[in-house]
């Protein structure tokens, strides 16, 4: 990526939801860049800051004069990892949306490998399942035991619901409900409204720098309870594309 392409219209667009993740964002940004470097794609980086309470608002502000490709939105009150997605989605102005969760562990250098492949492919998403896992036991079994139980209930299989890195059309998130726990349910919702949806596999890494957001708690009982929920729209969703003139190719 040189310096002119990021003054363009971005092609793609990277959304990060951040709480209290301070030394966590400059990392990711440095490495969304190199991921970036040498490519044709103008990108922008979108920080969600879910109310945090450290400094991340003023990392992202230096970073947003530093780099010209930073933007941030802070929410007002403390939503939660789904509303910060879907405030990102809204202000995403690329073709394609890229994502990835603030923690650190998820790999930018990912993100345009899953780009070119959803392109290859002629694709709507490309959902990320992580190859090897670098979390706790309980974390690893918790997510084991939520993924079975959500392609049970919603008739859908997705091989790692839990990955925060996808790429995905943006007009195709223009159609999905805005609840507490869309990100855990985005390849599901994305298919039930039509959308072609494929998996690849992704680097992962241990966190180096905060602290876990989640539990047993938030994590598994709130993602079984959800399953039900999206089970309902899986039954009602209307199709995505309506006027039947097929999914734009890039």
């Amino acid at each position: 990526m040189t310096d002119s392409s990021a003054k363009l219209a971005p092609f793609f667009s990277i959304v990060i939801p951040v709480y209290n993740e301070a030394e966590n964002i400059e990392p990711m940004v440095r490495e969304a860049q190199a991921a970036f470097q040498g490519r044709s794609e103008a990108i922008e980086i979108i920080f969600v800051d879910d109310a945090s309470t450290d400094d991340s608002a003023a990392v992202l502000a230096r970073l947003a004069n530093e780099t010209g490709v930073v933007r941030s939105l802070k929410h007002a009150i403390n939503c939660g990892q789904s509303a910060a997605v879907a405030t990102g989605f809204r202000a995403a102005r690329g073709t394609w949306i890229g994502t990835l969760d603030g923690d650190g562990q998820n790999d930018p250098a990912d993100l345009p490998h899953m780009l070119d492949e959803a392109i290859l492919l002629k694709v709507d998403c490309v959902t990320g399942v992580r190859s090897k896992r670098q979390d706790s036991a309980i974390r690893k079994i918790s997510s084991r035991v939520a993924n079975r139980f959500r392609d049970w209930i919603t008739g859908d299989r997705v091989s790692d619901s839990g990955c925060g890195a996808r790429v995905v059309r943006a007009e195709c998130v223009a159609e999905l409900p805005v609840f507490n726990g869309l990100h855990r349910f985005m390849p599901t919702l994305l298919r039930a409204k039509g959308y072609v949806v494929a998996e690849f596999s992704v680097n992962h890494r241990p966190r180096l720098r905060g602290v876990s957001k989640y539990g047993v708690h938030n994590r598994l009982w709130r993602g079984i309870r959800d399953c039900f929920g999206v089970r309902w729209f899986v039954n009602r969703a209307i199709p995505g594309n309506r006027l039947g003139a097929g999914r734009t190719q890039n």
